[in-house]
């Protein structure tokens, strides 16, 4: 209506104001309600086609949609196992803090296998304490076994001497017994050695490879008796707790409750262009925006991010192939928009509905030396005409509350 009122204002007007004024034609005589047609026959289609260029002209290079809304995260609150609740900390509808217990299921099996965990890495403690005890007597039993070699040794090499010295002086069979005594003693050594050699390879290597193993028992013992308690993620708002204590929960059940991130959707907006403006919304776009939770407001936006596939496009693979006429109605674009000011949509509720301008700016290309003048001047009409669209939205910023609360009855 706004464009047709500004277009007769540029055509039916003056063709009415020359044929009265200039031709002396007066309204009513020469001109009557069956001779407006032939009379303004000029203004009127000129006036139709001006309204036609330029609501084609401010819908495709000032796109709008109402396609738009505060679209915001949420978290199902899911435990990683299942088992029956214990405990519930929360209520329906309750602020929480990252960390917070929302609540716990029954833990005796977990708490009863980190006991276990526990008991099995003070049982290595105790081995290791002892495998070291172990070190320490295979030292001394070397040193004692070496002590009773020297002196068996002694023994056989002052009685072999005088064997020599004087044949027949020390009888042949206790020098045999001696050599027998000293190979005892050497066994002796030999067998000390290896157990302390035993008792240092537990100490260095058994008994720390197992102590890892417990540890690593303990921390799993440790990890799946934590998840049974059910923490906050983030800070949050949790919805629709239902949960109760005895409910069995699982993963494949439905969520125990909804937690919604605190901020979540307050920062951007996410709106659908049609696929025909895909070639004019760029990063960095202004735009302007009014909410249904927010009237009599409009807020300035940047367009930030343009997706560049459509969602309504996305397919599965199946046993049946793809058939084009069978897709659902054509998608939109995908635009992201931050206000340009910070708080800018403070006052705007997370998933209100909005009404969305974007509007397509060509001044480097204006002013740019290259640019030929015809060109300039239609890139100026381009601009110009953004300031219609930025009437209507406010026409609709002015109006939507009336709209909402009493003709489509929203009250």
């Amino acid at each position: 209506m706004l464009e047709l009122i500004i277009c007769s204002l540029l055509t039916i007007l003056p063709d009415y104001l020359y044929r009265r004024f200039v031709q002396g034609k007066r309204f009513g005589k020469e001109i009557t309600l069956f001779s407006v047609w032939y009379e303004l026959r000029w203004g009127i289609t000129g006036c139709l086609m001006l309204t036609v260029a330029l609501i084609t002209s401010v819908f495709f290079f000032h796109p709008a949609t109402s396609n738009a809304a505060l679209l915001f995260r949420t978290v199902p609150i899911l435990p990683e196992g299942s088992g029956r609740v214990a405990e519930v900390n929360v209520g329906y509808s309750q602020t929480v803090k990252k960390g917070d217990v929302l609540f716990r299921l029954d833990n005796s099996k977990q708490t009863a296998a980190l006991e276990t965990a526990k008991r099995k890495v003070a049982e290595v403690d105790a081995s290791m304490a002892s495998a070291k005890a172990d070190v320490v007597k295979a030292e001394a039993q070397i040193q004692e076994a070496r002590a009773s070699y020297r002196q068996a040794k002694d023994e056989l090499d002052v009685k072999t001497e005088l064997q020599r010295r004087n044949p027949g002086i020390v009888p042949q069979r206790d020098i045999e017994k001696l050599q027998v005594v000293v190979d005892q003693r050497q066994a002796g050594i030999d067998a000390a050695t290896a157990a302390k050699e035993s008792a240092t390879l537990q100490v260095s290597t058994l008994l720390p490879a197992q102590k890892a193993s417990a540890e690593a028992s303990l921390a799993e013992a440790q990890v799946d008796l934590d998840k049974t308690f059910v923490r906050s993620g983030v800070d949050g708002r949790v919805e629709q707790f239902l949960v109760r204590v005895g409910d069995v929960v699982n993963q494949l059940m439905r969520p125990a409750g909804i937690l919604i991130p605190e901020g979540s959707g307050r920062s951007r907006l996410q709106a659908g262009f049609g696929q025909i403006e895909a070639g004019v919304m760029k990063e960095g776009m202004v735009a302007e925006a009014t909410c249904i939770s927010r009237p009599w407001a409009v807020i300035p936006l940047v367009v930030t991010a343009v997706q560049d596939y459509i969602a309504a496009g996305q397919f599965r693979t199946g046993e049946q192939l793809i058939e084009a006429q069978n897709l659902a109605k054509p998608g939109t674009i995908l635009v992201f928009l931050e206000p340009l000011y910070k708080g800018g949509l403070d006052g705007v509720t997370a998933g209100s509905t909005c009404i969305v301008n974007a509007y397509t700016s060509n001044h480097e290309e204006i002013v740019d030396p290259k640019t030929s003048t015809g060109r300039r001047i239609v890139l100026h009409a381009i601009d110009a005409i953004g300031f219609v669209h930025a009437l209507l939205l406010r026409i609709q910023a002015l109006l939507l509350p009336f709209k909402t609360l009493i003709f489509s009855g929203g009250h």
